[in-house]
């Protein structure tokens, strides 16, 4: 079952930053930097304002959520189960790369877009691509994508105005050019 907003939904995998292929010993690893990271106890003197700091405490359990279900094999499979027949269920229109995408400037963030068979249009920002662990830098022509674990993934983004939906595969190696 994945976490997240209806644009943008995320996996215990991608909230782990692990492959779904990943070792027990990667995701232990992977767990204790993120739990380290993001421990109310470690954040509370950073965190003034209580809505941080419930957005702190809602991020630990969640990363410990995800933990409790990846390390344990049986618990991992029906997980990994379920996950695969909600992918079925979201019946894409088709698989998308970042390359496919237009990218337009609308000031303080990039607008990445795909057309739609019914005329609109599937679109995510830089920014909303950030929250992900991605950045885009525009280099003369060319819009590059700079992430930090370089962790392939992919997300569901629906169209602005029918039901179809495309699955949009982030690929850290991407550099693509804008239109």
């Amino acid at each position: 079952m994945p976490l997240g907003s209806s644009l943008i939904q995320k996996t215990y995998y991608d909230i782990l930053s692990v492959k779904e292929n990943a070792s027990y010993e990667e995701i232990r690893a992977s767990y204790r930097s993120a739990i380290l990271n993001s421990h109310p106890d470690k954040l509370h003197g950073m965190s003034e304002i209580s809505n941080t700091h419930h957005e702190s405490q809602e991020k630990f359990l969640i990363i410990q959520k995800a933990w409790e279900v990846l390390s344990n094999s049986s618990s991992r499979a029906a997980y990994d189960s379920e996950l695969q027949e909600l992918r079925r269920d979201m019946g894409t229109a088709e698989d998308v790369s970042l390359k496919d995408m237009v990218v337009e400037d609308v000031g303080e963030v990039l607008e990445l877009s795909y057309r739609c068979r019914c005329g609109d249009y599937f679109s995510i920002n830089s920014a909303e691509l950030e929250e992900m662990g991605y950045s885009l830098d525009r280099c003369e022509c060319k819009i590059l994508l700079w992430t930090v674990d370089a962790l392939a993934s992919s997300i569901v983004l629906p169209c602005g105005s029918c039901s179809l939906k495309i699955q949009l595969t982030i690929d850290a190696d991407a550099g693509f050019s804008s239109r």
